[in-house]
């Protein structure tokens, strides 16, 4: 693993130095573990805005983790 050094913002950070992660990381979750996240944009069962001033923004996944992991076979 590589070597991160941090700018020294303040007093703490000015010698401190980190592992990077990318060996280990991926760019992408993996596919069969993310589901859509379903926005409902401020609007109730019926449609109508029920609080104001909610919706648009990015699309988002919902990544689903095992954090027990006692499942064989499965990538994360």
């Amino acid at each position: 693993m590589a070597i991160k050094k941090f700018k020294p913002i303040t007093p703490g950070t000015r010698f401190r130095s980190g592992a990077t992660f990318d060996e280990v990381t991926r760019s992408k979750p993996e596919k069969s573990l993310t589901t859509p996240l379903k926005k409902s944009g401020g609007r109730n069962n019926k449609g109508r805005i029920t609080a104001f001033h909610r919706g648009g923004g990015h699309k988002r996944k919902y990544r689903i983790i095992d954090f027990k992991r006692d499942k064989a076979g499965v990538p994360a």
